[in-house]
């Protein structure tokens, strides 16, 4: 073709100088998003990531950058510890049996409490609920005390935040904890037109979405930071749930589309 051996080599080069050049500038960008996420981020979340800033690479790719090369892991999520059980008032069937698809908004609902720690080493509790259909959270309150007077209070906000849901539609999954079992939240359900449902007793896998939530709260915000007041915990918790989790955070439930999109843009 009359070109030089030569403009040949020299052509390979400069291909290979491009192509460490990208690589390098791809690898600073893993690296700023790790550490803008507190290190939370896995390689299949980081290519989400990096398809939103238009770097498309496959998942292959994203774990050797970002595993092998640079050496950046996901933070590990700690094991939830079991909550002593009291005695309930009336236990109800399992509706779900770890069904945990929804066809509809609002169709089927999961909640639980999980405890959190202050800085002075004193005990809080979070109750939230989250939407099966794309596992959006629907709500969330932190309090110093873990009763069904939460409970109600987080249904409560619930359903004031989600319109037009006819009475028999909805089911709330939860554990038999006392909360749930208690006289004062069961006969709330039962005016507000929820259908309860109730994992199994030692069956945590029954409640398996609530409980990647708070294995996700917790080992993406709550063990990274020290939290002095009430009112510090729940800014972050609350920014965490509605922010966050909902509208920044890609979900593998939903093909990596955030809850917010799942739930309002298909």
């Amino acid at each position: 073709m009359g070109i030089a051996p030569n403009a040949y080599y020299h052509f390979l080069k400069d291909q290979k100088a491009e192509y460490i050049k990208r690589k390098n500038k791809i690898k600073t960008e893993i690296r700023r998003i790790y550490h803008e996420h507190k290190g939370t981020p896995g390689y299949r979340s980081m290519r989400v990531y990096l398809k939103r800033k238009g770097i498309s690479l496959s998942n292959l790719t994203v774990h050797k950058y970002m595993n092998t090369e640079l050496h950046l892991f996901s933070i590990t999520r700690k094991r939830k510890p079991d909550y002593v059980k009291g005695s309930p008032h009336k236990v109800f069937d399992n509706k779900l049996n770890q069904d945990f698809t929804a066809d509809a908004i609002n169709q089927k609902w999961c909640t639980d409490f999980t405890y959190l720690s202050l800085s002075n080493g004193s005990k809080r509790y979070n109750c939230s609920i989250i939407d099966l259909h794309e596992r959006s959270l629907i709500a969330s309150i932190t309090d110093k005390h873990m009763t069904s007077d939460l409970a109600i209070r987080t249904l409560q906000k619930a359903l004031k935040a989600q319109a037009n849901i006819k009475p028999g539609t909805l089911i709330l999954h939860s554990d038999q904890g006392r909360q749930y079992t208690s006289k004062d939240f069961t006969e709330f359900c039962k005016k507000s037109g929820i259908v309860q449902s109730m994992s199994k007793a030692g069956h945590p896998y029954d409640n398996a979405p609530m409980e990647r939530y708070f294995n996700t709260l917790k080992s993406e915000l709550i063990y990274l930071h020290n939290y002095h007041t009430d009112e510090e915990l729940s800014i972050a918790i609350e920014d965490f749930a509605y922010v966050q989790y909902n509208h920044v955070r890609p979900h593998s439930y939903n093909n990596y589309k955030t809850p917010f999109e799942a739930r309002y843009q298909e």
